[in-house]
This record gives structure tokens, sequence and C-alpha cells, in this order.
């Protein structure tokens, strides 16, 4: 094979480095001088001359470093540096003579593929001592460190297996990816190996044509933008997206795998999600959704989750047909929990993004599958993505509709009100505040009636006291609501005291005094006096001083003709 198409051939390295070194500083005195003599090609081999003079420096340094000798990279690395200079020496005498053999334009390809080689060996020596892995014994050197180990016994071994990676061969860099992945998995050294490791070389073996080695590298890639904040922003930033998002579209299901959980940990950082659309990356996650393992499948859902709130994304995943996909992913049978989770909490974004995005899940019949998982599912985030996107939905007035009718689901809400997370709470509140149900369904779920007072008492979340309050008043149109509420003496109470003046934990006075008013309408002789007797005619007549909005109303309500009697007495006076 000729020389412009084949990398050197190094000789056998049977021989110590220091031998290999002798040679290459004999061969390297000679080429100086050679270089500068030359009658054809003088302004290339002024260029091969500087890096010459750059080579020789940087072997001072090497065999000035105490274990130089030691390490196994320089018997590999010291043969080939000697066989591209042999194979310069040789072009050097055939520039000696007055004309050179077999062609101008070949002879000026060998010589910059041999300016090029030498190019790589000063890159790799200049790596080899800048690493700092020459200055200590080769006795540690990929041994792994122990538990007891130093942040610079660790920060050494880390830069020892990237020196590897960069200058050995196939077979080192493979132990080198092996030794790196078993650091990896090792609690808080990612942050470490980000700092001292260079990782855009480790984003480029993503692609690499070595199987072994594209495997190992795409697990370390995906170990570490899976492990912390300041590793997966440098993964991010040395450009490991595009190689990981194309791994993802066309790898094996084991590579795909990999790929789709350092995917999802890289779009987790709302400033990355651009770039999914950049690269293309819209059409590949869905794609992974569709056809991919169950493993692929959650985490392609989780990335196009953490990008649908990104504006420019957005359209894209409706236009892809994501909808329907994660429309079906909420009820599959075969859909993990993790990824039912982040198909309703993608759709619970889309659902809150505008009418076109609600329109489409509709479509999809978005609506009855959420009513039917939150049927299915304990209380748990899921739910809390769901009853979001209802909540979203909700403004539909045919959405409106189904939801009121559904005794079913107004029951689960009655359930969260009274057992789930405040999150939950303050969904089921707002969600119930704003639908119309019937005098039935009311009945069903009069159980809440005590925690709707209680929210009532809440300052935050802001606005669930309001929303607390419209609830609350919706149910306690039905007689058996208000009975709930006034035989409840721990609620009656709350509710007295909200209507105190000087008690600030209820700022707005409205919210206490329209339960009042739906307790007295309708002529309840029962809840007339339990109110009375709770104390609630005094503060009322406070509110009333204060002029606070239906106040004066809802003590007339209470106190009946005793109220205008009184009023009367006071104008005539």
């Amino acid at each position: 094979m000729h020389p412009s198409t084949a990398t050197p051939l190094p000789p056998s390295p049977d021989k110590p480095p220091k031998t290999f070194l002798d040679l290459i500083t004999s061969v390297l005195s000679v080429l100086l001088v050679s270089s500068l003599t030359v009658r054809s090609f003088i302004g290339r081999w002024q260029l091969v001359h500087r890096k010459l003079t750059t080579l020789q420096s940087a072997l001072t340094s090497l065999s000035e470093t105490p274990h130089w000798s030691e390490n196994p990279l320089l018997y590999t690395l010291l043969p080939s540096i000697l066989s591209t200079l042999q194979r310069l020496h040789s072009l050097s005498n055939q520039c000696s003579l007055s004309s050179v053999t077999g062609g101008k334009l070949h002879f000026q390809s060998d010589l910059d593929i041999a300016s090029s080689w030498l190019s790589n060996h000063l890159h790799d020596l200049d790596l080899l001592l800048k690493s700092g892995v020459l200055d200590q014994s080769n006795a540690i050197v990929l041994s792994h460190p122990g538990p007891g180990s130093s942040r610079e016994e660790l920060a050494f071994f880390v830069r020892d297996v990237f020196t590897r990676l960069q200058i050995g061969g196939v077979e080192f860099k493979k132990k080198a990816l092996d030794s790196l992945v078993r650091i990896l998995k090792e609690e808080k050294s990612a942050s470490l190996v980000a700092k001292e490791g260079n990782v855009g070389y480790l984003v480029s073996l993503v692609l690499d044509s070595d199987n072994v080695i594209q495997e190992q590298a795409v697990l370390a890639v995906s170990l570490l933008a899976s492990a912390s904040d300041e590793a997966r922003k440098i993964v991010f930033e040395q450009g490991g997206l595009g190689p990981l998002l194309r791994v993802l579209d066309t790898g094996s299901m084991s590579l795909k795998e990999k790929a789709a959980i350092a995917v999802e940990a890289i779009t987790s950082d709302p400033d990355n999600g651009w770039a999914v659309s950049a690269y293309g990356g819209v059409s590949v996650l869905i794609e992974a959704c569709r056809s991919g393992s169950e493993a692929i499948r959650t985490h392609a859902v989780g990335a196009i989750t953490n990008v649908a709130a990104v504006e420019d994304i957005k359209m894209a995943i409706a236009e892809e047909g994501a909808v329907p996909l994660l429309a079906h992913l909420l009820v599959s049978t075969s859909t993990t929990i993790a990824a039912r989770e982040k198909a309703a909490h993608c759709v619970s974004i889309l659902a809150s993004s505008g009418e076109y995005f609600r329109a489409l899940i509709i479509k999809e019949r978005g609506v009855q599958r959420l009513m039917d998982l939150i049927q299915s599912l304990p209380i748990s985030d899921t739910i809390e993505h769901v009853l979001r996107a209802i909540v979203s939905l909700s403004v539909s007035d045919s959405v409106s509709r189904i939801l009121s009718s559904s005794t079913l689901f107004i029951i689960r809400l009655g359930d969260f009100i009274t057992q789930g997370t405040l999150v939950l709470q303050q969904l089921s509140v707002s969600l119930l505040a704003s639908l119309s149900i019937s005098d039935g369904n009311k009945r069903a779920i009069e159980a809440c009636v005590a925690s709707l007072v209680k929210l009532m008492e809440m300052p935050k979340p802001a606005g669930i006291q309001e929303a607390a309050t419209v609830a609350l008043v919706s149910l306690l149109t039905v007689k058996s609501s208000k009975k709930e509420l006034v035989r409840d003496e721990k609620s009656l109470m709350k509710l007295v005291q909200m209507l105190d003046p000087k008690n600030e934990l209820v700022a707005n006075k409205k919210f206490p005094v329209m339960v009042v008013a739906a307790l007295v309408s309708g002529g309840s002789a029962e809840c007339r006096k339990r109110l009375l007797a709770a104390g609630v005619y005094q503060h009322l007549q406070s509110l009333v001083e204060t002029e606070v909005a239906g106040a004066k109303k809802a003590l007339q309500r209470l106190s009946g003709n005793k109220l205008k009697n009184i009023f009367s007495r006071t104008w005539r006076e």
C-alpha cells in the first residue's frame, strides 16, 4: 500500500522505550539538518522543520519526567514516531536530488501526509506531558482507586484514562472506557470526570466505528449526563446532544436505551431544549416512542415532555403526531408507570398551551382517557399531571359538561379534596368551583364540606380561599350539605373564627360571609339557630359596620324581623 493511503507502520515494539528514544534522537538530528538543505518543496520542508524542532523539545521534556519509560503508551507511540521520521528521512533524501522521482504531485501528497502524521504525534506527546501521568510511577496506572483514595489520586486516574483514550490503540481505548464506566458508576465521581477529562473527545467516540468502543462510550456519556447538573452541562456544551440523537435514531436497541437516558437528562435543563429542534430531534424522539423498547419509550417521552414547554418546539411536537401517541400511552397496558406519568405531564403542558392543542387532545379522546386514568391510579404525581390537564381542558364548554355529568369523576374530586396532597386539593377545588354539578352529585361529595372549610383558612397557595368558598357555596345549595357543616362543631367554629374581624388569617371577610349567606338561605331554622348560638351574629354586625360585601344581607337573613326592627328604631331616633 502506498504511503499516501496508509498510516505509518511502526517497527515491532519489542525494545524498551529508551532504545526507541535513542533511535528517534539519532534520526531527528539528521532530519533537522536535511530539512533545511533540500532543493524541492522548500516551503513545505520549512513547516516540517518547525514541527521537528517542536518534537525535539517535547522529547527532551519527556525524557526529563521521572517515570516516562514505565508508561505503556510509549511502547506504541515511540515506534510510530520513529516510523514517521524514517519516512521523512527517505523523502528528504529524494528532495536532495536534482529532480524528484515518481512525479511532483505524488511526492507532494506523500510529504503532506507524513507532515500530518508528525502533527498527530506532537498532539499526542503534548497531551501525554500535560496530563501529568508521566510524573508518577506507572505501577498505579489503571489500578482503580479504592474507597479511601484522595481526590488527587482520583484526578490522576481520570487524566490517565483520558490520555489512553486519546493516544492508545483500540485495546487501550477499550480498557480505558471500561475503567471510565466503572468510576462513573461510583457516587460523586462524575463532576471530577467532567472537570479533569476531555469530555469532547469522549463524545466523539459515541459514533465510533468499533462497536465495543461505541457501546462503552455511549454508556459513559449517558452516566455522565445523568450524574449531575455540572456534568450534564459539560456534555451538552461539548456537543453531546447531536451524536446521542443520531444513536437514538440509528443505533441498536442497547445503544438506543443508553442514548435515550442521556437525551432525557440533557433536555431536563430548560436552556438546552431549543437544540433538540436544531438537530431534528423531535421526529427522532417521537419515533423512539413508537417503536422503541419500554425503557427507550419511557426516556424518549420524558425528553419530549422536557422540551414541550419550549415555544419553538411545541408546534413541531403537534405537527409530528405526538398528541395521538401521548393519548395512547396514557392507557396502554404495555406502558410503564414512569412513561405514563411523563405522558400525562406532557399532555398537561400542551393542554395549557392554547385552544389548538386542546382541540387536538379532545379529538384523540384525551378527556375520556384522562378521566379513566384518574379512576384507576392511586394518588401520585401522575394523578397531579392528569388533573392539571383536565383543569386546562375544562375551559371548553363541551368538556365542562362531560365532567359535570360524571358522578364517578365528581366523587374522585371529593376524594382528592379530603385525602389528597395540597396540590391535588387546590386543583380539585378550583375545578369543582368551575363546574355546574347536579344536586345528586353534590350529595355524593358532601363529606368534603369540612375539608373545604379548612381550605378557606389557608392563605396560600393564592386563590385557594376563593375557590374553596365558591365550591362550598355550591354544595350548600342542598340541605344535607348545610346540615353536614352546622352539625360539625370544628367546622362551625372555624367559620366563626374566620368572621372575626381580628382574625387576619382570612383577610377577605367576603368569603366566610358568603358561606353564612348560603347556610341561612332557604329559611333553615336549624342552621340559623346553630349560627346564632355559635356567635356569628356579633361578628356580622361588626362586618356590616366596615361595609364588607354581603354582610348586611347575611345579617338580615340570620336575624329575620329582629334586624329590621333594630334599623327602624335607629332611623327614628
